[in-house]
């Protein structure tokens, strides 16, 4: 993401002016814009036209409107980003207060005003505009038949493609269609691996897999790459890390990011590190259940008593349509930074911020033990019975 303008007044009113580089950019854009927001961005409308001879045609033209967004919707795995809204401003075009629907484009600056930008907002336009918050760990989860090939970025984990292949069972004295069908299976892999995965940007590709299924899979991969001399592969191939996963289904991901050996290469990600501190906070739970905290309101307590050393927080509640909601949130992100804890903004996109909203979206991990809470909440218990 490129930022071309940025004008916020003192009263956090104001505008901004971005333009998408990435299909993950269409994600940020989606977490920016809220119903009310004031969009301007090029887009295509249908207008009818009536010639001197009375007959009437329609033509498609380029023009800039500017809506009063009403709906957003967000296709994720085309990365495709649509704003519904009406016109605010004069256009030879379209009447003011019609109705219009704007596909924001990669490489279109569109500007962006709102009457209050509040500091996740701000954060976020920062962590877009970071080259740094970029696509570098790619995941290939497999089991015999079935293999994801995935795009771990520091907001979403994408899906960029899925191989089946329907592989028989060996038979007694007889293994050659079991063979065979494992070789075209494996094939498929390499030619879906070498067609989603950048390997000038990514770090590391982890193959994850249940009992020696990626073993097997990169044995055949590197001896393939030889023989039909790959450069590619063989010049990257120290970037391929085999770690256990229990299926080849996306979900199993969560499993091979929370293995050692890849927690410590892909120290210095997000993804990597939403995964740690969701574990944390699950071990917590098991042991200290009197330092986990979730929930918005038993989490809001625990910060009036200054405890919150590591905030979890799904970035879906910022998108809540009602503005107090949304903004209560933000005092509580604020509140925790504050007092010198963590924030850790989960994406609903990645497997760990799938399973923070089972949570409620909201989650911490204390400094120290607030047993009195529990206590208060056993309290009012028992006064209603």
């Amino acid at each position: 993401m490129k930022l071309v303008r940025k004008d916020i007044e003192k009263d956090n009113a104001g505008q901004v002016t971005l333009v998408p580089e990435e299909p993950e950019d269409m994600w940020h854009t989606y977490n920016l814009v809220q119903v009310g927001d004031s969009l301007r961005a090029s887009t295509i409308r249908k207008v009818q036209t009536e010639s001197s001879t009375g007959s009437v045609g329609s033509n498609r033209v380029r023009t800039t409107l500017t809506l009063c967004v009403a709906a957003i919707d967000f296709d994720s795995q085309a990365c495709q980003l649509r704003v519904k809204g009406t016109n605010i401003q004069e256009n030879e075009y379209v009447k003011m207060g019609a109705y219009h629907t704007i596909e924001l484009e990669p490489n279109r600056q569109f500007t962006l005003a709102k009457k209050q930008w509040d500091s996740v907002v701000l954060e976020r336009i920062e962590q877009a505009c970071d080259p740094a918050w970029s696509a570098d760990v790619a995941a290939v989860v497999m089991q015999e038949g079935l293999a994801h090939i995935c795009l771990v970025t520091p907001s979403m984990t994408l899906t960029r493609a899925k191989v089946e292949v329907n592989i028989p069972r060996k038979r007694k004295g007889n293994c050659s269609q079991h063979d065979r069908a494992l070789e075209r299976f494996y094939e498929q892999v390499v030619q879906a691996i070498q067609r989603h995965i950048h390997f000038d940007i990514v770090k590391c590709i982890l193959v994850a897999s249940p009992g020696f299924v990626r073993e097997q899979f990169c044995d055949y991969m590197f001896q393939q790459a030889v023989k039909t001399d790959n450069k590619v592969l063989l010049e990257n191939r120290s970037k391929f890390l085999q770690v256990h996963a229990s299926s080849g289904h996306k979900y199993s991901l969560k499993e091979a990011l929370c293995d050692p050996t890849v927690a410590s290469r892909l120290s210095d990600t997000k993804a990597a590190g939403e995964v740690k501190a969701l574990d944390d906070f699950y071990k917590m739970l098991q042991h200290e259940p009197d330092r986990a905290f979730y929930g918005l309101k038993q989490v809001e307590k625990a910060n009036e008593a200054m405890a919150i050393d590591t905030l979890l927080i799904s970035d879906e509640l910022f998108r809540h349509q009602d503005v107090a909601t949304r903004s209560r949130y933000v005092r509580l992100v604020d509140s925790v930074k504050e007092n010198a804890g963590t924030v850790r903004i989960f994406s609903s996109l990645h497997v760990s911020g799938e399973q923070l909203s089972q949570l409620t979206g909201v989650a911490a991990i204390l400094r120290f033990p607030v047993p009195e809470l529990s206590d208060q909440e056993d309290d009012s218990s028992s006064e209603e019975d």
